[in-house]
């Protein structure tokens, strides 16, 4: 098994975060978000390091952006320019979990550089999160065909929020033995409730 993943969703507000904290606590990884925009006081990197606890890293962001958009416009607005070549993984001893922004295709920058490129940039196998809402059932197959017509085939597909089993069938029908994890809704951003689950969490790909 790689020791480095990156995690990327089919679109925005998708349960990403939340299952890489997850999955970080289950997998014993540390967590690395390369690009944070907006949200500072309040960012990814703070929620995962509430849910994982203290025996797992959680490093710096390479790139804090102020405004709550796409990296590239919030890059601008900072006066900032993102190059892949910038971007250098931690070291770490647990291997790490590394979550993108939004989905596979948000722009680092206006050079035609996109999530995915960074995931190939790093030499990182995909992690896959999807969620239920309307629409979702598209986003995911684009998502995978995407990453299959790069030949970046994930390793791993989650599954979370308030099950459809509709979308549930098809996805899954679509999928062939892409390994799948699937995370329920939770209610409130408990980090205890969380931290139980991820315990309980069995997971083999």
């Amino acid at each position: 098994m790689s020791q480095h993943f990156f995690v990327s969703g089919i679109g925005t507000n998708v349960g990403k975060t939340i299952s890489t904290a997850i999955l970080c606590r289950a997998l014993k990884k540390d967590y690395w978000k390369p690009v944070q925009a907006g949200d500072l006081h309040h960012s990814d990197s703070i929620r995962v390091k509430n849910i994982i606890g203290n025996d797992l890293n959680v490093f710096p962001e390479q790139y804090r952006l102020n405004a709550p958009m796409s990296p590239h416009a919030a890059a601008e607005i900072d006066h900032v320019s993102i190059s892949l070549s910038d971007f250098q993984l931690p070291h770490s001893k647990n291997g790490m979990l590394v979550e993108g922004a939004g989905g596979l295709m948000v722009p680092l920058n206006r050079k035609g550089d996109f999530m995915v490129d960074l995931a190939a940039q790093l030499q990182l196998p995909i992690i896959l999160v999807a969620n239920y809402y309307l629409g979702s059932i598209n986003h995911t197959l684009l998502s995978l065909e995407l990453l299959k017509n790069r030949n970046q085939y994930p390793v791993l597909l989650v599954l979370n929020g308030t099950a459809n089993p509709e979308s549930r069938s098809l996805i899954l029908s679509r999928v062939g033995s892409l390994p799948v994890v699937e995370i329920p809704e939770f209610q409130e951003e408990d980090p205890e409730e969380l931290r139980r689950f991820a315990d309980q969490l069995q997971i083999a790909f």
